[in-house]
């Protein structure tokens, strides 16, 4: 008998007339994300714990269900991008209300939400058990990059798979095939890392500059171009510098990205300060209630330790 994924394999191209896709959390990405399959042409049911979040996906054509198990039952693949391994726990694998209960034998669940490696895995086994099948595909490219349908999309899973699912997931992003279950999370993870020690370069040369008298706009146009240009500056340079930190990626959830990378480090006994360096500042952050603001909000983190502020002027949260 054919597995699964081989029967994935040889099934015919996914279409809208010929796959219908649930959605599991519209925040941040999930919303622009869900924007994306809408407009090419898909049926799409979604369901989030605060339907108002969904209000506009909904005016626009969307199908709403009360639950994540209601979803996999009108769906034939299943996306999830929520907050923490825990809730991606509840949404699909809870055995009284999760998205494998609902999702008939030749479904598919793709993990989008930045989680355990090994709860992948889980999830694997438990839809291999279930008669479907599962990716895990988080994501990086913050707000911008779900709007612009221009993320990087980190999959691990049966590699047919995710070959019959590249043109769907094109939709998002560009599709980056990096291995088994949970390896898109590893990808992910150590993406993470990368971010997190090139935040703390970029708020500490901005906090530099300023102490060293220098035009910051100026500054960070000059070395835009040079070798300390990244993404994370052209980003959010000009956000730190118009007090903008409204979150394109909460700093709540960095926290918890942060978290999971020195669990696996610890498990994988490497040594990375950069990183825990990094988890520290983020951490004080949440201290002082500021969770719930983008990443670049690093920068006040670094104001506070050196008695500083590279803007007088009124913040925006």
């Amino acid at each position: 008998m054919a597995t699964t994924t081989d029967a994935a394999a040889a099934a015919e191209p996914i279409s809208p007339s010929n796959t219908k896709l649930g959605w599991i959390g519209t925040g941040v990405m999930g919303r622009s994300m869900c924007s994306h399959l809408l407009k090419a042409g898909y049926t799409l049911t979604i369901y989030t714990r605060t339907k108002s979040k969904a209000d506009s996906l909904l005016s626009t054509g969307a199908h709403w269900a009360d639950s994540p198990k209601s979803l996999a039952s009108q769906s034939d693949v299943v996306f999830s991008i929520v907050g923490y391994p825990s809730d991606v726990r509840h949404v699909i694998l809870d055995p009284s209300s999760g998205a494998l209960t609902g999702l008939r034998p030749g479904g598919v669940v793709i993990d989008m939400t930045t989680s355990d490696p090994s709860l992948a895995v889980e999830i694997h086994s438990a839809a291999c058990a279930a008669g479907c099948s599962s990716v895990d595909a988080p994501v990086s490219g913050g707000d911008r990059g779900a709007r612009l349908a221009a993320l990087s999309i980190f999959a691990g899973g049966d590699e047919n798979l995710v070959t019959r699912l590249t043109p769907l997931l094109n939709h998002l992003g560009k599709v980056y095939y990096m291995g088994g279950p949970g390896k898109g999370q590893f990808c992910k993870l150590a993406n993470q890392v990368t971010i997190a020690s090139t935040m703390v370069g970029l708020c500490e040369g901005l906090i530099y500059a300023h102490k060293a008298g220098l035009d910051l706009t100026n500054y960070l146009n000059a070395i835009s171009t040079g070798a300390a240009g990244s993404k994370s500056l052209d980003l959010y340079g000009s956000r730190i510098l118009n007090r903008d930190f409204e979150a394109g990626f909460y700093v709540n959830h960095f926290v918890k990205d942060l978290g999971i990378c020195l669990r696996e480090c610890q498990n994988m006994g490497l040594a990375l300060p950069g990183l825990a360096l990094a988890q520290q500042l983020y951490l004080s952050l949440k201290a002082y209630g500021e969770g719930d603001l983008g990443t670049q909000a690093l920068v006040l983190a670094l104001e506070r330790l050196n008695n500083v502020s590279l803007s007088q002027g009124e913040k925006k949260f």
